[in-house]
Parts: C-alpha cells; structure tokens; sequence
C-alpha cells in the first residue's frame, strides 16, 4: 500500500516532535504535567494530518484522562473516564449560549439561499461605479453586509467566489486582487456580529456574549474600511490592477413611464417638482408622486435624526423623586438631610453616612445605627414635611416638567454641515442616481432592517443573544418567501403565491439541513474541547504552563503581545474553532493575574483570528474560493491576493492594541 506525502509528513512531524520530548524531558522529575504538554503536541500534529478535530480531542481526551486517572487508582480509572464523559458532554449540551448558533447558522443559510446577496452585489456596484476599483469595493462592502447577516465564512466566499470572481476578471481586474478582496471581505464574518466565534469564545471564557457583540462592532467596521482604503489607493496608483468600468456597464436605464420627464429636466428631483404642477404631460401624477416621495426619503431620514439628535442632545437630567423612600420604614426621628438623601432603618449595627464635610468613612455608632446628617434649615425641613402631606397617596407632589437644555453648539454645526449634504445629494440628484437608490431600496434596505433588529436588540438589552437570533431566523424567512413572491408577480407567473409556498417551503427544508450539521459540528466540537480540557487539568499541564509563564517576570503588555504571537502563528495551520477551544482555556487563567480585561482580550483574538483563514497552509477561504473559481485561478495566486489584507489585519490588530477604546467605548456606554 502506498502511502501519500501528506501522511509520511505527518508521522514524521509526529516522529519528531515525541523524539524531542524525550530527549528534553527531565526523567529524574518526570510528572503528568510532561504528558499533557505531549497530549497537547500530539493533537496538533493530528488535527494537521486531517483528522476530524471534534473526535481528535475527545479520543486524546479520553486516553490521556484515563492515564491521569490511572496513576491515582487503576481500578476506578475506566468508570471514572465515563463518568467524565457524561458530566463534560452534560454540561455543553445544557449550555443556554450555545442555542443562538444554530438560529443564527439557519438565518445565514436562509439569506444565502434567498437570493439576497446577489441583487445586493448588483445595486452596490452601480451605486460605487465612480469609486476606483468600484467592483473590489463594492465586493468587501458586500461581504461586510452579508457578515452580518450570516457569520459563516464558507457561505460568505462560496457565494461572493461565484458572483463576483467572474465579473472582476471580465473587468480585466487583477486576479490577486479580485481573489483577495473575496477572501478577506469573506473572513469579515469571524468578527462582525453576529459572529460565531464570539459566541464560542463567550462560552470558553465566561464572557458576556452581548458585550463582546457591542465591542467588535466598531473594530469589525475599522477593519472593514482598511480594506476599502487599501483598494481604492491601489486602484488609483496602479489603475492597471482595478481599470475603470466602461459607461455602459454602469449606465442604468431610465423607465419608459419616467421618460418623458426626464426628457425636459437633467436634475430628478427638480423634475418631479415640476411634472407635480402639471408641466409633464402623458405621465400620471399618481407615478410623479411616488417617485417623488422615494426621491425625498434621504431627506425625510436625515430630518427623523436630527430630531431625534436635538431630543438627546437637550434632554433634561432626571432627578429621582426619593421622599416615598425616605419616608418607608425610618425609625429614626431625624429628618432627611439636604439634598434629598436616603435615611437608614435605626436599628442596631447600622451603617454611618461619612460625614458631609470630611468625606471620609465613619464608624457606626456603638449605642445606636443610623445616618448622621447635619440638619437640614427650617425653611427646607418644613418643606419636606409638608410634601408628603400634600399628596393624597403620600408619595409626595409631583414634580414640575422640567425645561429642556439649552441646544449646545456642537449640534448646530452638524445640522449645518447635514443640511449642507442634503443640498449637494439633491443638486447632485439624476435620474440614474434616482434608479440606483430605487435598487438599494429593494435590496440593501430590507436587510439592513433585518440585520439592525437582530443586532440592535442584542446590543440595547431588549433581548438575549438567542432570542434575537429566534427573530432573525423568522425574519430571514419572510425576507426569502416576500423576495421569492415579488419575483413571481412581476414576471406575471400564474399561481405565483403557490409557487412561493412550494420554494421557501425548499429553502427551508436546505436550510435545516445544513444548520443541523453545522451545529452537530460545533456541539462536538465542544465535548471534545470540553474532555480535552478536563484530561489536560489533570494531568497538570497548565500548572506547568502558568509556572512558566510566571517565571519570565513579564509584563502585561509583553505577555499580551507574547499572546497574540502565539495566536498568530497557531492560525498558520489550525482553524480558528480549534485555536479557541484547545487553547484559549490555557490563557484565560492567567489573565487574572497580568489584570487583562477578558473582555479585551477577546476582542484581540478575534481580530487576530481573521488570520487563521487567510494563512496558508490551512487557509480555508482560499480553498473555499478555489472551489468555485474558473480552473485558470491556481490556488499560489489566491494565496498571493491575501497576503496583502493579513497585512492589513496586523495593522488594525495593532491600531485595537494602541487605542483599546475603540472595542471598549460602546461596552462601556451601554453596560457599564
């Protein structure tokens, strides 16, 4: 039997690496620890070799836990490995944050399968045509878009390889550049919520799946707009790479009910105005009007923020009416102090107040507890005993409406500078432009609705990680069965409503499919994670790695980037499903230590993790993108396209690191 290159390089890979734990190992104090660093060499090298990574863990898992428990007691060692078994597989199947990855994975499916993403494309396209590299642009903004909608990396570059690949490369756009726009724009998904990945790294590190959404949204945007920077600058010194497109690829044709309009004026809104009074004739004001209202909905909208902006920007401070609560229980005979402060019960032990003017902590009186205060003047102590009088509930008056503040000026030179954009869309306003926006309408907008109701209530608090994901997967279907009716409808087909009923009902039934092995996936990839890790523990493989973490006397910024080294590097030939569960329990405990917010460091991973797509060998999105590229793509020049944009990664990854603020601020302003 002849046996490939791939596995005489494993073995020996595998060769070399138990040769050199032998040779290095310290016999005269040989411990479990050395075996578990040797589990954990040895489950690599496999997983490099191809094997499944879920059954890799669990059977290294298993045979290293029953070595543990071996050396302990041999007779109990087999019942104790199942009973291990049970509880990990237990525990991860109880998991309540794992429930939103498979909604989220079956809305993905749904808006891929829907046909969304390709009108998208298309109306993205003529709305960049005179950006340089319009299509590559137009490509990751896409990509950007369907992230949000899916989180799935190989949906993401499958789908764009297929849409558009085909159309760069009849554009004459280098193919390096074409491939690497689709891979990194694809990887987009690893960090843009809802992300996958940041729901696994919740549930590995005991983070809160929300905050970690609301941190890499504007990490996940910074990254996003580098990539977009990057191309139109490339484009525009190297127009050779991303030429121009032709006029008449971006020319969109005017309706022949618009016609006669646009016959008479260059400028769409003008146009409508005039054809409003009467002065196009053959074109039914019923046709002028809703164009015309289409045509001011850009206004209308900036209109709605700034209004809602002023109502923000001058709401008056809330003052918390407390004297029902001062009132409520007090024993103590003392009046309430100045400035509407809360009264303790006068029992026994209470707590003391610090004293007004010192600030300081005061020891609680030895005789009796309660506040000590200094006592409020005649005129507001009869007022506060008159308030609660004046009620009939004893709740005290109700407070006055409070005026408004004054509007600040920060918000006038915005209003200024949007009234300013407003008049320079509209100047600017053709019948193409209005035919174009007409597009982004039907196709970017009711995703982008989808997509802020899911997110947006995740990150406001109006509901959990899965219950959003329970709307959006609903949403994603009515988006697929209302996009499937109108196609029908316009085309005139007969029984278009059955038609539809029959189709979705197919979408469904994929998407279901498709869904159930992704999660059957990720959920043993967790039980394997969970056994590995728990066969890890015993053997005390991570108190040898602590102790030697430990012993370098770093600091936290050099164990930060010694982290993120590590990260980097095991991205080259791991994915990053594996790179989380295997070892991020490794470096979760000695965050504590160096004081590291969790919170941050996920985002760093995450940020970092977009590597372990685009690194060769094991770059996944270039494999994706080879699936469905023209023979002519070899794999050497789609690695070549992405090397670029892992560039690019590490200078957004430095820019996080520089500037935490960035994935912190919006956690902080909602949570904190």
């Amino acid at each position: 039997m002849k046996i490939k290159k791939e596995l005489w390089f494993g073995f020996s890979l595998m060769a070399v690496i138990i040769a050199t734990i032998l040779f290095f190992t310290p016999w005269g104090a040989l411990t479990n620890g050395h075996l578990g660093l040797l589990m954990l060499a040895l489950v690599v090298v496999t997983i490099m070799l191809g094997f499944p990574t879920a059954f890799t863990l669990m059977g290294m898992g298993v045979f290293f836990a029953w070595l543990a428990y071996r050396s302990v007691n041999p007779d109990l060692a087999v019942r104790q490995v199942l009973d291990l078994m049970v509880q990990r597989t237990y525990a991860v199947m109880s998991n309540d944050v794992l429930i939103a990855i498979p909604l989220f994975v079956f809305m993905g499916y749904l808006v891929e399968r829907a046909a969304l993403i390709e009108r998208l494309f298309k109306s993205l396209h003529l709305a960049l045509s005179r950006v340089p590299g319009s299509l590559a642009v137009a490509t990751i903004v896409t990509c950007a878009i369907f992230a949000t909608a899916t989180g799935i990396v190989g949906a993401v570059v499958t789908l764009m390889g297929l849409l558009a690949l085909p159309a760069m490369l009849r554009a004459g756009y280098s193919t390096q550049l074409s491939a690497g726009a689709i891979t990194a724009g694809g990887c987009l998904g690893i960090l843009i919520p809802p992300s996958v990945l940041l729901i696994v790294y919740g549930a590995t590190a005991g983070v809160s799946v929300v905050q970690l959404y609301a941190g890499a949204f504007f990490p996940g945007l910074m990254l996003a707009a580098l990539y977009v920077g990057y191309v139109i600058v490339l484009a525009k010194f190297k127009p050779a790479l991303a030429p121009p497109l032709p006029e008449e690829e971006s020319r969109v044709p005017i309706p022949a009910s618009l016609a006669p309009i646009a016959e008479r004026s260059r400028n769409a809104f003008a146009g409508l105005v005039g054809a409003l009074g009467g002065r196009a004739f053959g074109v039914p004001a019923k046709t002028v009007a809703g164009q015309l209202v289409v045509t001011l909905l850009p206004a209308l909208a900036i209109a709605g923020f700034a209004w809602v902006t002023w109502l923000g920007a001058t709401k008056p401070a809330e003052v918390v009416d407390v004297s029902g609560l001062q009132q409520s229980g007090m024993t103590s005979e003392e009046p309430a102090g100045e400035g509407g402060d809360l009264a303790e019960p006068g029992e026994e032990g209470g707590l003391a107040e610090p004293p007004a003017e010192e600030g300081g902590l005061a020891d609680p009186p030895a005789e009796k507890g309660g506040v000590s205060v200094p006592p409020p003047d005649a005129a507001k102590a009869a007022k506060a005993a008159a308030a609660p009088e004046a009620s009939p509930s004893g709740q005290g008056a109700a407070a006055a409406p409070q005026e408004r503040l004054p509007t600040p000026t920060w918000y006038w030179i915005v209003l200024a500078v949007a009234a300013a954009v407003t008049l320079l869309v509209y100047w600017l306003w053709t019948w193409q432009r209005l035919e174009v926006f007409k597009m982004l309408l039907a196709s970017f907008f009711p995703l982008a609705v989808l997509i802020l109701a899911v997110l947006g209530s995740i990150v406001f608090g109006l509901a959990t990680p899965t219950e959003a994901a329970a709307v959006g997967a609903f949403g994603g279907c009515i988006l697929a069965g209302a996009y499937r009716y109108i196609g029908h409808a316009r085309a005139r087909r007969t029984g278009a409503l059955g038609t539809t009923a029959r189709e979705l009902g197919g979408i469904i039934k994929e998407s279901s499919f498709l869904t159930a092995k992704t999660s059957a996936m990720v959920c043993w990839l967790f039980v394997g994670s969970s056994i590995f890790s728990a066969a890890f523990a015993l053997l005390g493989g991570q108190e040898i790695i602590n102790h030697w973490v430990l012993s370098m006397d770093l600091t936290p910024v050099q164990f930060m980037i010694l982290a993120q080294f590590i990260i980097f590097v095991l991205g080259w030939p791991l994915e990053w499903t594996e790179i989380i569960v295997i070892f991020m329990p490794i470096f979760i405990p000695l965050l504590a230590h160096y004081q590291i917010d969790p919170l941050f460091f996920g985002l760093l991973v995450a940020l970092n993790l977009q590597t372990a797509f685009l690194s060769p060998p094991v770059a996944m999105a270039a494999f994706y993108l080879k699936g469905v590229s023209p023979p002519h793509v070899t794999l050497n020049q789609i690695f070549a396209g992405m090397l670029p944009f892992m560039g690019i990664q590490l200078v957004a990854l430095a820019l996080l690191y520089a500037f935490p603020q960035i994935g912190l601020w919006l956690p902080q302003v909602l949570y904190r």
